[in-house]
């Protein structure tokens, strides 16, 4: 028998799969419950609500990043900013191996619901948040070790970076190739951010 927490990381996996493939609005809950094979009365025990369950979902799928993004943060040997660059390039790859599909659902929702599901908007603030104050930190650092700039602040340049990624991730998906990642990374990374 599959336990309860189970069945709903389960019902968050699909549903993040679903809402990256598919978008919110052509997502349904009986896809839902019936990809994972769970009665659709096992979705409400869980979910308040289809606008409950994609805002749950933002924060599942964040989640992952912000490990990732920690562990590269966290490598005693590694300056911030060749963290952040390490990070950035395990992005790319993994996106090209994905075959450049999703790019983001917090990017893809943000332009789909994100001024119209209070419940989302708030999700998406918040998930956005988190990723962000985690380079921020990280690009402080650097500022103090002297290997990022100092006359810009730590905070508009993870802005830069949050605001950039989707930009370049939304490029990623209409040209099929990783060229505007890899820009992003040259042009900010190695570049602007630079001492």
């Amino acid at each position: 028998m599959i336990n309860k927490q189970s069945k709903r990381t389960r019902l968050l996996d699909q549903g993040v799969y679903l809402l990256m493939n598919q978008g919110y609005h052509a997502t349904g809950i009986n896809e839902i419950v019936s990809a994972v094979q769970v009665p659709k009365g096992s979705f409400y025990s869980y979910f308040d609500s289809k606008e409950e369950f994609a805002a749950q979902a933002i924060t599942h799928y964040i989640e992952p990043f912000i490990q990732l993004l920690t562990r590269h943060l966290q490598h005693s040997q590694v300056d911030p900013l060749t963290a952040l660059k390490n990070y950035y390039a395990e992005l790319i790859v993994a996106v090209e191996k994905n075959g450049y599909k999703g790019g983001c659902l917090l990017g893809n929702l943000m332009g789909e619901i994100g001024d119209t599901s209070e419940r989302c908007n708030q999700a998406l603030k918040s998930a956005v948040e988190r990723y962000k104050v985690l380079q921020y930190k990280a690009l402080l650092q650097a500022q103090k070790e002297g290997t990022v700039r100092t006359d810009r602040s730590a905070e508009i340049m993870a802005n830069l970076l949050v605001n950039n990624w989707q930009g370049a991730l939304l490029r990623m998906k209409i040209e099929q190739s990783v060229q505007p990642l890899q820009e992003f990374c040259d042009t900010l990374l190695y570049d602007y951010f630079i001492a």
